[in-house]
């Protein structure tokens, strides 16, 4: 899936360049307006599950109804269509007034000259409402391009009732590596030569190898922000073959035979009672609690690599936007500042357990909340702290392409962690 995306970001940036060349032809058509005068703004989702499609739709009534000058209609656009019809439309000079987004690639439209500058309708006490993280991530040039909606961050899921079992404090899940792995050899079940449980792995879940290694080198990227290749690094290094380690210990096959049998709802692994600790988003709490047959879990943040370390997260996410060219770009700002306000946005926390950017939403609804939902949730928020974002860089757009295959070669043993690193490295570099 990883190669897959890296893949599909590169044919959006290509994509994207074509319609930045032509991004600045004029504003599509006369302006829309309503029989009572007010000014109609087309807003882009891929929201249109039978579970969110109403609720982004409730939010868009209430905002209709809170004021006499706009009037949003929705339009749905299904998972992918969406970008590369927003860039299109862009290139045509007939845009949408707001499209959600990727969080990640922000600055690369910005760059290309795809969407608008915010600054002039997003002031700082704007900014000071959201998440300084997920703020960062949409300014280009240090303008906001874009404004956060909604973020991610992954947790510690474990068994309880395995703990137990294999005599481990259920309220003590492991803080470092070490524990990890210590917990992990006594929560395993083996028979023979294969597993009937695993303890933990590291990559199941939705945490990859690349994460890792950034958790293992004190937080720094693959690039840093002064855009210094950071690849093969020694921390990096060590933490390719600290997760060597763990596939020697379990073996390929069975991680392979394990994997094969994954499957959402009750199938997935963690649910089942497969596997003892889980990393991953804090929505994955919802699947837990809808299939999990009341199972006795616990939540606790990625452990660190040391005593002397912090506890990292990765995170992502969407941002709301107004694409170059839009005919209400004022209009359409007032949607976005409404639709990453505290009411719209706790709507939307309450509805869907999403982590939100507004941080009075977000601890307002941990208020709201009650038992093991006001755990998860507010757990998922204090991780918010831990959770490093890592946007493409403007001049490295398909950096991934050249560091996902050498890390297949490293889990495959065709090549070492530091050779193959370091082959990494120098093709990144050749990039600039």
């Amino acid at each position: 899936m990883k190669r897959f995306s890296t893949l599909f970001l590169s044919f959006i940036l290509i994509l994207g360049m074509l319609a930045g060349c032509s991004g600045n032809s004029s504003q599509s058509g006369a302006t829309a307006e309503t029989k009572d005068g007010k000014v109609v703004i087309d807003f882009w989702s891929f929201w249109g599950s039978e579970t969110r499609r109403p609720i982004i739709e409730k939010i868009i009534s209430d905002y209709n109804e809170s004021q006499d000058k706009v009037q949003v209609k929705h339009t749905f656009l299904p998972w992918g269509d969406i970008w590369t019809k927003n860039l299109a439309s862009i290139a045509a000079g007939s845009p949408a007034d707001v499209v959600i987004n990727d969080i990640n690639t922000v600055a690369h439209r910005a760059k290309n000259n795809q969407s608008t500058d915010l600054s002039p309708y997003l002031d700082d006490a704007y900014a000071d409402s959201l998440y300084p993280h997920l703020w960062e991530t949409v300014l280009y040039e240090d303008k906001p391009y874009a404004a956060p909606f909604v973020t991610d961050t992954r947790l510690l899921f474990y068994n309880k009732d395995a703990f137990r079992e294999a005599g481990l404090d259920p309220n003590k899940p492991p803080k470092t590596w070490d524990e990890l792995e210590e917990y992990a050899q006594k929560l395993d079940i083996k028979q023979g030569s294969s597993y009937e449980r695993i303890g933990f792995y590291p990559l199941f879940g939705s945490l990859g190898a690349g994460s890792w290694m950034n958790f293992g080198d004190e937080g720094n990227g693959y690039i840093s922000e002064n855009e210094d290749i950071q690849i093969a690094t020694e921390n990096k290094i060590q933490t390719m073959n600290w997760l060597l380690d763990w596939q020697e210990r379990y073996g390929q096959q069975n991680i392979q035979t394990f994997r094969a049998e994954f499957g959402s709802e009750q199938a997935n692994p963690f649910i089942s009672g497969k596997v003892a600790m889980w990393a991953d988003v804090g929505t994955f709490y919802t699947q837990i609690r809808d299939y999990g047959q009341d199972m006795d879990f616990g939540v606790a943040p990625i452990p660190a690599k040391t005593e002397n370390d912090q506890h990292f997260s990765e995170g992502g996410g969407f941002v709301a936007e107004v694409p170059k060219g839009a005919s209400h770009p004022e209009e359409a700002a007032d949607f976005i500042k409404y639709l990453t306000g505290p009411e719209a946005q706790k709507y939307w926390a309450a509805q869907n357990f999403d982590n939100v950017a507004n941080i009075e939403a977000a601890e307002q609804t941990i208020n709201d909340l009650q038992g093991k939902d006001e755990e998860v949730y507010k757990a998922a928020v204090d991780n918010l702290e831990h959770t490093l974002m890592f946007p493409t860089p403007v001049k490295y757009p398909d950096y991934l392409d050249r560091i996902n295959p050498v890390i297949d070669e490293i889990m495959l043993g065709r090549v070492s962690p530091e050779d193959g690193l370091n082959r990494a490295q120098s093709q990144v570099e050749k990039m600039k």
